[in-house]
């Protein structure tokens, strides 16, 4: 990787993270739009996305955990499934259905729903796991879903404008 590919993930992860902290009120919880995750589809676009938004996620939940209703778990967990669902985003990025990567913009939604709601109901439903873990993750996958909705339409923007196209140094 070229050192501009290295300063791009950072920036990527840099926006991610201001973004989750700024919004963190919506960003941390068992409701909540982490509009930070729409950045989660940017692997469609651009392979190294995927360690910016890894990245982005972790350092989010790692400055955020006094936040984060479920604590340093989420560190682990929540950048977990971020990274699961931008490597299966990018695997899938080529199966479209009228010309939009619908299965690609769903894994955010799957991994965030499941992985989260597992981890939210262990931290605040101990004796109810089975039973609230559906609960929690379809208020996630919610969530999760009204943020991809919004960072496809970004991303397709900058994508038309070529932004994310590697430029090679001299």
């Amino acid at each position: 990787m070229e050192n501009n590919t290295f300063t791009r993930i950072a920036m990527v992860a840099a926006v991610y993270t201001v973004l989750t902290l700024v919004l963190s009120e919506f960003s941390f919880g068992p409701i909540q739009v982490r509009i930070a995750e729409g950045l989660t589809l940017l692997p469609i676009f651009w392979k190294p996305g995927i360690w910016a938004v890894t990245l982005g996620c972790f350092l989010s939940n790692l400055i955020g955990v006094a936040m984060n209703v479920t604590g340093p778990i989420d560190i682990v967990i929540g950048t977990l499934a971020t990274f699961l669902a931008a490597v299966a985003t990018y695997r899938l990025r080529y199966i479209r259905v009228a010309g939009i990567p619908v299965l690609s913009i769903l894994m955010p939604v799957l991994f965030n729903g499941v992985f989260v709601g597992l981890e939210l109901a262990w931290i605040l439903n101990p004796d109810n796991i089975a039973g609230m873990a559906p609960v929690y993750g379809l208020e996630v996958a919610v969530g999760e879903l009204i943020a991809v909705i919004i960072g496809w339409f970004v991303l397709h923007e900058l994508d038309k404008r070529k932004i994310f196209e590697e430029k090679k140094s001299v």
